[in-house]
C-alpha cells in the first residue's frame, strides 16, 4: 500500500552505481529513510525530485529496511542556491541541523516550515545571511526541546533591563544585576529579538531588524548556544564559517 507525502531532501547518499537513499523532512511523520531506485541516471523522472534541496511530493511503500518511492513530483528544487557558495553552505548546514533535531515517526510541520522558508530567503531575496542563521538555529533548537528560558532573569524573574545576559550553558537569561560568570552581556533588544524568534508563528521569525553590532552579537550567541546543546562538530557549519 502506498503513502503519498510531501517532503524536503535533507540528506542523500548514492547506493550502488544509480540508487539514492534519500532521507526527507516531512510534516506529518518527521524523518523518513526512502531508496529511489535508479534515481542518479540523468535521464530517470525521480532525479530532480531526489536531489539535496529538493521538495517534491512523493508516493512511497514500506521495503524490508526502509521506505522505497515509487513515483515523486519536484515542488520546488531551490535549483538557484548552487549560484552562490555561501548561501549553498548555509543551507546545507540548515539541513544538517534539520537532520539532527527531527525525529522519525513524529510530526515535524513547524521544522519542515522554518527550513522551507529559510531555504527560500536564500534562493530569492538579499536577506542578511546573519539574520536568518540566527533564526533557524534559535527556531530549530526550541522546537527540537532546547528553548531557553527567555521570559525573565532566571535569578529575580525581572523581564528586562537595559543590559540582560545570556547564559548559552544553562540556557536562561539574567538581568543587568544577577549576570553569572560566563554569561553573555546582550542589550535588551537582542533579548527581545531572541524572545521574538523561538515564540512568534514560523513565517514570521525572519521579520525583525538589528544594528549592525548587534546582528553580530546575535548570531554569536545563537551559535554558542546551539553548539552547547548539540554537542558535536557539524562539518557543515566549519565549511560555513571557514568561507568568511
Amino acid at each position: 500500500m502506498s503513502t503519498s507525502v510531501k517532503g524536503l531532501v535533507i540528506r542523500e547518499q548514492t547506493i550502488g552505481e544509480s540508487d539514492r537513499l534519500v532521507t526527507l523532512l516531512t510534516s506529518d511523520f518527521g524523518l523518513v529513510r526512502a531508496f529511489a531506485r535508479g534515481a542518479k541516471q540523468i535521464k530517470n523522472r525521480m532525479n530532480s525530485s531526489t536531489s539535496l534541496f529538493a521538495y517534491a511530493d512523493f508516493s512511497l511503500y514500506r521495503g524490508r529496511d526502509a521506505f522505497v518511492i515509487d513515483a515523486a513530483s519536484p515542488i520546488e528544487v531551490f535549483f538557484d542556491l548552487r549560484k552562490d557558495i555561501k548561501k549553498l553552505s548555509l543551507a546545507q548546514y540548515f539541513v544538517q541541523l534539520a537532520y539532527e533535531l527531527a525525529n522519525e515517526e513524529q510530526p515535524a510541520q513547524e521544522m519542515l516550515s522554518v527550513i522551507l522558508n529559510s531555504l527560500h530567503l536564500l534562493c530569492y531575496t538579499d536577506k542578511d545571511l546573519r539574520l536568518v542563521k540566527s533564526a533557524v538555529e534559535f527556531r530549530m533548537l526550541s522546537l527540537g526541546g532546547y528553548m531557553p528560558n527567555i521570559l525573565a532573569c532566571n535569578e529575580c524573574a525581572t523581564y528586562e533591563t537595559d543590559m540582560m545576559f545570556f547564559d548559552a550553558l544553562e540556557g536562561c537569561i539574567y538581568c543587568e544585576h544577577h549576570g553569572k560568570a560566563g554569561s553573555i552581556p546582550v542589550p535588551k533588544n537582542v533579548i527581545t529579538a531572541i524572545r521574538f524568534i523561538c515564540l512568534t508563528e514560523p513565517k514570521k521569525i525572519f521579520s525583525f531588524s538589528l544594528s549592525e553590532d548587534n546582528m553580530n552579537l546575535l548570531q554569536s550567541v545563537s551559535e554558542k548556544y546551539l553548539m552547547s546543546r548539540i554537542q558535536k562538530n557539524l562539518p557543515t557549519l566549519v565549511f560555513y564559517k571557514g568561507l568568511d
